[in-house]
C-alpha cells in the first residue's frame, strides 16, 4: 500500500476520502484538492472547461458529497430567497468510515469522518445560523507513516440556508492548509486572508451546498439528468457536473435503505479511466443524507460508509 486513500468523499467528503486515502493511492498529499488549472471556466456555461484538470483524482469523494449538493444550485442566483428546512436540525450528527476494500487486501479502514450541527444558533454578520462541523480523521496505523486531520466548519444562515463564514483546517501529512472566508451574500463578494472577490449571490461553500440542497425536492429527477456545481474553494470558484443514475435499494453494515444514487464528472488519467468513476447514495426521504460513497480506482476502490446516525429531523426510509 502506498500512502493513503484521500481526503473523505467531497467537498467535505471528498476532502475526507482524499485526505484519508488519496495519497495513498496517488501518492499526491490529498488537500491539495484542486488542480490551478480547473479555475478556467467555460464562458458560456457553468460547467468546467476541458482543459482543466477538475479536481485530483483522490479528492474526488468528499468534495463530491458537498459539491454533489451544489450541483442542484443554480449558477448565478441574482438575490436570497427563504428556504423552507424540513431536512435537518439543531443536534444532527451523521458518523462515517473511509476504507479502502480489494481482493488482495479485503477491507482496510484509513479513518473515520462527521458532520455535526450544533445544537444552538450562533449569531454572524447579524443573522442567526447553524453552526455546522466537518471533521475527517486517520486512524490506527495509518497515523504512524501518514496522519490526516481535518476540520471544515461553516456558518449557514437558518432563513435563506446560505453561509456567512466558512474555516478550513487541514493537516495532512506535512502538509497544512488554514482559510477563513467571510462572505457578503447582499453585495455577492467574499474576503478571505489572501483574496477579495466578487461571487453571484447565494454562491456557498463545500459544506453549506450540500445541507441546502438537501432540501430539494428530488422526486421529478430522471435517470441521465446532468447538474452544473458551483462552489468557493481556497479562493476560487469551481465548477462541475453531476450525474443522477436513479433510485436504489442499498444494503450496509448499518442497515438497508431507499436511496437516490449519483455520480460526479472527473477527468480521466493514470487513477480514472472512466468520467464518472465515482458513485454516491443519499437517502431517498426527507433527509437525504449520504449513505454510501465509492471511488474505484486502479487497484481496488475508495469507499466511505454512514456508521451512525442522531439527532435526524426525519425518520430514515430504510432497515436500520
Amino acid at each position: 500500500m502506498a500512502g493513503l486513500l484521500g481526503c473523505w468523499v467531497t467537498g467535505l467528503l471528498g476532502c475526507w476520502v482524499t485526505g484519508l486515502l488519496g495519497d495513498w493511492v496517488t501518492g499526491y498529499p490529498a488537500s491539495r484538492i484542486l488542480h490551478p488549472a480547473s479555475r478556467i471556466l467555460h464562458p458560456a456555461s457553468c460547467i468546467l472547461h476541458p482543459a482543466s484538470r477538475i479536481l485530483h483524482p483522490a479528492s474526488r469523494i468528499l468534495l463530491f458529497l458537498f459539491t454533489f449538493h451544489v450541483s442542484l444550485i443554480t449558477c448565478y442566483a441574482q438575490e436570497l430567497k427563504p428556504v423552507s428546512n424540513g431536512s435537518f436540525t439543531y443536534g444532527e450528527k451523521l458518523t462515517f468510515k473511509v476504507y479502502y476494500d480489494s481482493y488482495l487486501t479485503g477491507k482496510v479502514t484509513a479513518g473515520t469522518g462527521s458532520l455535526e450541527i450544533q445544537e444552538e444558533p450562533v449569531e454572524v454578520s447579524g443573522r442567526k445560523t447553524y453552526h455546522i462541523i466537518g471533521e475527517g480523521k486517520s486512524k490506527g496505523a495509518f497515523n504512524l507513516f501518514f496522519k490526516v486531520n481535518d476540520r471544515f466548519e461553516s456558518w449557514v444562515d437558518v432563513e435563506y440556508l446560505v453561509p456567512w463564514k466558512f474555516k478550513r483546517n487541514t493537516r495532512e501529512g506535512d502538509y497544512e492548509y488554514k482559510d477563513e472566508v467571510k462572505f457578503n451574500q447582499l453585495t455577492g463578494s467574499y474576503s478571505s486572508a489572501r483574496a477579495n472577490r466578487k461571487m453571484p449571490i447565494g454562491t456557498h461553500d463545500i459544506i453549506s451546498a450540500y445541507f441546502h440542497a438537501r432540501n430539494f425536492d428530488f422526486s421529478g429527477l430522471k435517470p441521465g439528468d446532468i447538474y452544473p456545481i458551483n462552489f468557493i474553494l481556497d479562493d476560487s470558484l469551481y465548477l462541475s457536473v453531476i450525474k443522477f443514475v436513479g433510485r436504489e435499494f442499498v444494503t450496509t453494515e448499518l442497515g438497508s435503505f431507499n436511496c437516490l444514487h449519483f455520480k460526479p464528472m472527473v477527468v480521466t488519467g493514470a487513477v480514472f479511466s472512466q468520467p464518472y468513476p465515482m458513485d454516491l447514495w443519499i437517502s431517498d426521504d426527507k433527509n437525504h443524507i449520504p449513505i454510501l460513497a465509492k471511488s474505484a480506482v486502479v487497484v481496488g476502490s475508495v469507499k466511505m460508509e454512514l456508521v451512525d446516525y442522531k439527532g435526524l429531523k426525519n425518520q430514515v426510509n430504510g432497515e436500520k
